[in-house]
C-alpha cells in the first residue's frame, strides 16, 4: 500500500465518526419521516391520505399559505430594511454610525421567550404604547396581538441585525477604491449604488433572504405566544398533530412539507455558492 493510500484511509477515518453522526442524527429520522409520511396510521400501507388532508382539508391550507404569507414578508421587509441599514454602516463614517454599528446586534443575544414577551407588553392593548396614550387622552389598540402584524413585527426583531450582518460584511469587501473611481467619472450617487455596490453585493441579499426564509418558515417561539388560533403557522400546526391529535403520520407528512418549503430557499442558496464566479462577474 503506498503512502498516498495510507493517507486517504487516515483521512477518510478521521472523517467517518463525523459522518455516522451526521447520518444518525440527521439522514436517518429524515428517511423515517419520508417512510412514515406514506403509511397509513392503522394498517401501515402506502397511501397519499396524509398530504391530500393537508392541501384539501380548508384550515390546513389556510395554515400553508398564512404561514408563506407571513414569511415572505418577513423576508422582504428585513431584506430592505436590512440593506438600507447596511449601506448606512457602510458609508457613514459618524459618530451615530459607530453607535448603530454597536448596538444593532444585540437583539440576537436577547433570549428568544424574553424577547416576545417583551414585545407582548408594548403592543398589546393594554400594554406600554395604550397606556402611553392614555395620558394624553388616546385609548390606542394596535390590534397586533393575534394576528399575522404581530407575528411579522417580531420577526423583523430577530432577522433585520442578522441579515444586516451578512449584507455589511459583503458591502466591507466593495473596495473604496472602485466606488471613488466610479465617481471620479462623473457617476452620481444613485448610479453608483444600481451599477456597481447592488451588483457586488447581490449575492449576499440573495444569502441573507434563504436564511430568514428558512428560519421562519419552522419559526414556534414567536407564533405560539403571539399568533391566533386560526390560520396557525406550520410550526404550530405541526406541534398540534403531534402532541393534540396524536396523528404522527400526519405529523410526518406535514415535517415534509416544510422540508420541501425550506429545500427551494436551499437550492436558491447553493445556487448562488456554486455561481460565486459568476455573480463576482
Amino acid at each position: 500500500m503506498s503512502k498516498k493510500q495510507k493517507q486517504r484511509i487516515a483521512a477518510y477515518g478521521l472523517v467517518l465518526p463525523a459522518f455516522l453522526i451526521v447520518m444518525l442524527t440527521v439522514a436517518y429520522p429524515i428517511v423515517s419521516a419520508v417512510i412514515q409520511s406514506f403509511q397509513d396510521e392503522k394498517t401501515g400501507e402506502f397511501t397519499w391520505d396524509n398530504y391530500t388532508y393537508f392541501f384539501t382539508e380548508p384550515n390546513q391550507l389556510k395554515n400553508i399559505l398564512y404561514t408563506l404569507m407571513v414569511v415572505v414578508l418577513t423576508v422582504v421587509i428585513a431584506i430592505v430594511v436590512a440593506y438600507l441599514l447596511a449601506l448606512y454602516l457602510r458609508f457613514t463614517k459618524s459618530k451615530i454610525a459607530k453607535t448603530i454599528g454597536t448596538l444593532y446586534l444585540l437583539p440576537r443575544f436577547v433570549p428568544a421567550m424574553c424577547a416576545v414577551y417583551a414585545m407582548i407588553t408594548i403592543i398589546r392593548d393594554s400594554g406600554l404604547i395604550n397606556r402611553i396614550g392614555l395620558l394624553f387622552g388616546h385609548d390606542i389598540h394596535l390590534g397586533m396581538m393575534y394576528h399575522a402584524s404581530g407575528i411579522i413585527t417580531m420577526n423583523l426583531w430577530f432577522n433585520i441585525p442578522f441579515a444586516a450582518l451578512m449584507i455589511t460584511a459583503g458591502l466591507g469587501a466593495i473596495p473604496d477604491s472602485i466606488i471613488e473611481g466610479a465617481r471620479d467619472v462623473g457617476a452620481g450617487k444613485l448610479k453608483v449604488l444600481t451599477s456597481m455596490i447592488f451588483p457586488l453585493s447581490a449575492k449576499d441579499v440573495v444569502v441573507a433572504s434563504t436564511f430568514v426564509f428558512m428560519s421562519n418558515v419552522g419559526s414556534f417561539t414567536t407564533p405560539y405566544l403571539m399568533g391566533g388560533n386560526h390560520p396557525k403557522m406550520l410550526g404550530i400546526a405541526l406541534f398540534d398533530q403531534f402532541n393534540k391529535y396524536l396523528k404522527y403520520n400526519r405529523s410526518a407528512a406535514l415535517s415534509v412539507i416544510m422540508f420541501l418549503i425550506c429545500s427551494v430557499s436551499a437550492f436558491v442558496y447553493i445556487y448562488t455558492n456554486l455561481k460565486e464566479k459568476d455573480w463576482e462577474k
